[in-house]
């Protein structure tokens, strides 16, 4: 097939490149690289076997959009572009809705115009809020707590509507939990960058001599070692699970919400504690006040993933550690 990826040279994006090329696919990565660089581009043609298309421009660029529908024969789309920071939504909110939800119907319109309608939509495990129950599955209740977790949703309401009122299209959102992790080559990781939120790029930086140490937030949360829990699922999975959504895509009509996960989570301290494990290295880290928002467990019921597209999660913790330590080394 040929295939548009959005977003295609972020983090999960250039995984996703790689899964959907090694099956075979032609692939066209459009990107405004506003959160990733060309320098990916020459990255992804190390590993791939095929040199990678790619169109420097943004989702908001109606007229690129068709040009290259049109000139690639596009026969389907895995939307990934789009604002991810959860603390940067909060602060300027604008630019979320106008990058995540104004966009997306811009590219909604485009593909509708050339008669695209295969899209796997980039969505996240944010959509839910706080779990009313464990493991959370599909059928759980959305009320994101946060900017950008409801610009995800409100795509998704959005894609909804869109299958209704079209019974051609086909749609698969993908609510994926915490991607860790790197490509085995090296080449490819999560950069560490000031915006940095998430565990395994801020441990990143400890190793790495930029931060002193790690602040681990609350120790006496209802869980086995007093550290919150949550799903961290390898990138790799991640890409794999979107490889399996656009085949689905491709045979099936209507939409459906997927989680894609481990199924169980990781503490902080086992996190750390992996972490020291494979790079043999001390991770100081110190215990801070709880903050706004955090919930002690999150983790996700993958029974619909399963079933619906064939996939499980193959890669444990040490995977997701050991193969990032080796992408912090190169």
């Amino acid at each position: 097939m040929n295939i548009m990826i959005t977003g295609g040279c972020g983090y999960i994006g250039s995984h996703v490149t790689i899964s959907l090329e090694k099956l075979g696919h032609n692939i066209t990565i459009y990107d405004n690289f506003s959160n990733s660089s060309k320098e990916q581009i020459k990255r992804l043609n190390l590993i791939c076997t095929s040199n990678i298309d790619y169109i420097c421009a943004d989702i908001t660029d109606t007229k690129s959009l068709k040009n290259i529908f049109k000139d690639k024969k596009i026969e389907a789309v895995v939307h990934m572009a789009g604002l991810k920071y959860v603390g940067d939504s909060e602060s300027d909110p604008i630019s979320y809705y106008e990058n995540n939800v104004t966009g997306t119907i811009n590219l909604l319109n485009a593909m509708n115009e050339c008669g695209i309608k295969n899209l796997v939509f980039s969505s996240s495990a944010t959509v839910y809020g706080e779990p009313e129950y464990l493991p959370i599955d599909e059928n759980h209740s959305t009320s994101p707590i946060s900017v950008y977790g409801r610009t995800k949703l409100y795509v998704e309401n959005i894609l909804k509507d869109l299958s209704l009122s079209d019974p051609d299209w086909s749609i698969v959102c993908l609510r994926y939990f915490n991607p860790a992790g790197a490509h085995p080559s090296g080449f490819i990781g999560e950069e560490i960058t000031s915006k940095s939120e998430n565990l395994f790029p801020t441990i990143g930086k400890v190793l790495s001599g930029i931060m002193p140490s790690l602040k681990v937030y609350g120790k006496d949360y209802q869980t086995h070692d007093g550290t919150g829990i949550r799903d961290y699922i390898h990138v790799l999975d991640l890409s794999e699970g979107h490889a399996m959504s656009v085949e689905y895509v491709n045979n099936n009509k209507g939409i459906e919400n997927i989680n894609l996960g481990r199924g169980h989570g990781y503490s902080v301290l086992e996190v750390i504690k992996s972490f020291e494990k494979i790079t043999e290295k001390k991770i100081p880290y110190e215990f801070g006040e709880y903050r706004s928002g955090d919930i002690s467990s999150s983790f996700a019921d993958v029974t619909k993933a399963k079933q619906i597209l064939g996939w499980t999660a193959t890669r444990d913790l040490d995977d997701m550690c050991k193969s990032m330590w080796y992408y912090y080394q190169n």
